[in-house]
């Protein structure tokens, strides 16, 4: 898809291109600003050199105003996501109990994988899974 958008802003050139600008930069800033542990690196130097031609087709200006726009209004939308959360605790406590059981769990699994990774002979020992029993909530 990256290559696409590139290959596209190409042939549409530096006039057509511009009202479109945003729309392309949004997943192209996207995967250069995530921070996946299993990320590609081919897809972020893709982005990169993807984000080097546009400035180099529109101009620094034009591509410095849309740049920050898409910043902006991914970080607006990040802010969003943080506050519907912080809301969601307070108005539904059971469901936001559930999610701490489980980032408890998972984080308590992650702990015991690198004690393993660490020390090899050492076997932690490991819950079975109930998914029902896992989800209940703990009184």
């Amino acid at each position: 898809i990256f290559k696409f958008l590139g290959a596209i802003s190409v042939d549409l050139g530096q006039d057509r291109i511009r009202p479109y600008l945003p729309t392309i930069l949004t997943p192209l800033y996207r995967e250069l600003n995530s921070n996946y542990a299993e990320q590609d690196p081919t897809l972020k130097n893709l982005s990169q050199e993807i984000i080097e031609l546009l400035k180099k087709l529109v101009g620094l200006e034009a591509f410095s105003l849309a740049f920050s726009s898409v910043q902006k209004q991914a970080n607006q939308k990040r802010a969003m996501r943080k506050k519907q959360r912080a809301l969601q605790t307070v108005a539904n406590p059971v469901i936001a109990a559930r999610r701490k059981l489980k980032r408890h769990k998972n984080k308590e699994e992650t702990r015991k994988r690198k004690l393993e990774s660490l020390r090899p002979t050492y076997k932690a020992k490991r819950r079975r899974s109930n998914a029902l029993k896992d989800l209940a909530m703990v009184e």
